[in-house]
């Protein structure tokens, strides 16, 4: 029997005011809370493809959970409770319409921009000779703005405060955060065998505080390597084994599709969905060192459902 997957929730709880439905994630307003749901819906280039990955939800679900535990000495975090393996529940804040994003090695969109020709990203200069992989001198952050909807933008430091996106004191905070954070995962990834390559995070502002909310260090978010053997592949010039959401992007773009106008949406084949579903299992039993237990419901927005209710006031 296949597991069933969450594509989409339309939930109407008591008191109510508001539901987004995200790339990922369904995010309903109740009070001064949030409850967000995490479906298996999967995005790359900002599109959501066509076919849910089962059990992918719980597995971002528990990663952010298992992070958020982990870094909360660090910087105070949204989450308040994980009723469910798809369903977390925190403060509802104002977020700060910018994503920060930090890289310690030239992977991913960087790589991309840099093999374009480009030696400026977000304000930051990038220094010539690199390879695809290397490891940066030092971790670098290159934000790029939240959109509402279509493509986020890379955006500078300089940037985001003469726009007055943020306050200095602010963005400020959000800089020290991120790379404390960030710090704390690589040794944590570095721990379990891996190396944490780049990732995003986001922030909101909550009775005048700035708290770290969404999700952090899932593969979603983040790009892992491999920490064995990394040295001897980037010394062959080969590609480096890692565990990501890259190898999703990079099938599509096998299968020519980026995101760009005019571009259809390849078919994905059912073995190709198996296999991402066993990646995302396995980066999470790797890092949090713990099995993935795989709900076998057949029910599953009823139970999200029961769940919730019993949670409400």
């Amino acid at each position: 029997m296949k597991p069933q997957t969450i594509r989409e929730t339309n939930f109407i709880f008591p008191n109510q005011t508001d539901v987004y439905h995200g790339k990922v994630r369904d995010v309903y307003s109740i009070g001064d809370k949030l409850v967000v749901v995490a479906t298996d819906r999967i995005s790359a280039f900002d599109h959501i493809l066509p076919k849910p990955i089962p059990h992918k939800g719980a597995v971002l679900n528990q990663i952010a959970k298992h992070f958020l535990d982990a870094t909360k000495d660090i910087v105070p975090n949204w989450l308040l409770d994980v009723p469910h393996p798809n369903v977390s529940i925190g403060k509802k804040c104002e977020p700060v319409r910018i994503e920060m994003v930090i890289r310690g090695y030239m992977a991913g969109h960087a790589a991309r921009e840099y093999k374009a020709g480009k030696r400026i990203l977000c304000g930051v200069t990038l220094q010539e000779g690199l390879k695809e992989n290397d490891k940066f001198p030092v971790n670098i952050i290159t934000p790029s703005t939240k959109a509402v909807e279509g493509h986020d933008e890379d955006i500078s430091r300089e940037d985001i405060l003469s726009r007055g996106i943020v306050s200095e004191e602010v963005y400020v905070q959000m800089e020290r955060y991120t790379h404390a954070i960030f710090e704390r995962g690589q040794q944590m990834a570095n721990d379990r065998g891996l190396i944490l390559v780049d990732t995003k995070y986001e922030f909101g502002i909550s009775d005048g505080k700035v708290l770290l909310i969404d999700e952090i260090h899932t593969p979603d978010s983040s790009r892992y390597f491999y920490l064995e053997g990394y040295e001897e592949r980037q010394a062959k010039g080969e590609p480096q084994k890692q565990l990501s959401k890259e190898f999703v992007r990079e099938w599509l773009m096998a299968n020519g599709f980026q995101g760009k106008d005019a571009q259809a949406m390849p078919f994905m084949p059912d073995e190709f969905v198996d296999v991402i579903t066993n990646r995302y299992i396995e980066l999470f039993e790797i890092v949090t060192g713990k099995q993935f237990v795989r709900d076998s419901s057949q029910d599953i927005l009823n139970d999200i459902q029961a769940v919730v209710l019993k949670l409400l006031p």
